[in-house]
């Protein structure tokens, strides 16, 4: 059971134990195929095909997935560190007990994938699309996200921690026991109202006490002199 901090219920954060590993031998990825205990280092799978794959005690390191199509793929007890990419597909992918350590993504899709006991250490995420996704235990720590679509998801325990959240987009999301008082930066682009469900810092109230205002209709003016 996930524990409580303050009244909220903390992330359970993934065990990622990979076992020893075979290299993997080789080849474009492939639509469907079974990927179990490989070790993907430095490989260019930019533009490949690995829509529906199944990714089982795997290891991805500082391989390039620029255009790369993993919709609907499912990666189960895996980490990946320094991966990079651009215009990388995972929309409909399933991520359960995964690390992604110092990725760097641009216009990464996720939308409406399922990501359960993930954590996203480091790195910079551009543009990252989780519409209509599911996240439960999820972690950012110490990353960079810039205008990050949640529109239409839903979270229930998520924690940003010395994580820059930057023109984030809130539309329509639902959150449950979200916890974005360590946030390193809290920009909230639109959404604003549906932050019910989430905790933030007194400090960070302050800073967004004009799009709360703003979103109740309230004008806040300074008195002139006289008035």
């Amino acid at each position: 059971m996930a524990s409580k901090t303050n009244g909220i219920r903390r992330a359970r954060l993934p065990e990622v134990r990979l076992p020893p590993l075979r290299p993997y031998p080789g080849g474009g990825l492939a639509v469907d195929a079974d990927y179990d205990g490989l070790e993907f280092t430095d490989l260019d799978l930019s533009g490949q095909n690995g829509r529906g794959a199944y990714f089982l005690d795997c290891a991805l390191a500082r391989c390039a997935l620029d255009e790369t199509s993993l919709r609907r793929a499912r990666f189960a007890d895996c980490r990946l560190t320094g991966v990079r990419g651009v215009g990388t597909d995972l929309a409909e992918a399933s991520l359960r007990d995964v690390e992604v350590l110092d990725a760097r993504f641009g216009g990464l899709q996720l939308s409406a994938a399922a990501l359960e006991r993930v954590v996203v250490r480091g790195g910079k995420i551009d543009f990252l699309n989780l519409r209509q996704a599911g996240l439960r235990d999820v972690v950012f720590e110490e990353c960079v996200l810039v205008e990050p679509d949640f529109s239409g998801a839903v979270l229930e325990r998520v924690a940003f921690r010395d994580c820059v959240l930057r023109r984030a987009e809130l539309s329509g999301a639902r959150l449950t026991d979200v916890d974005l008082r360590a946030a390193a930066e809290l920009d909230i682009a639109r959404g604003i109202d549906r932050l019910s469900g989430a905790v933030i810092s007194p400090s960070q109230l302050l800073d967004l006490a004009p799009a709360f205002a703003a979103q109740l209709g309230v004008r806040v003016e300074a008195e002139t002199e006289g008035g």
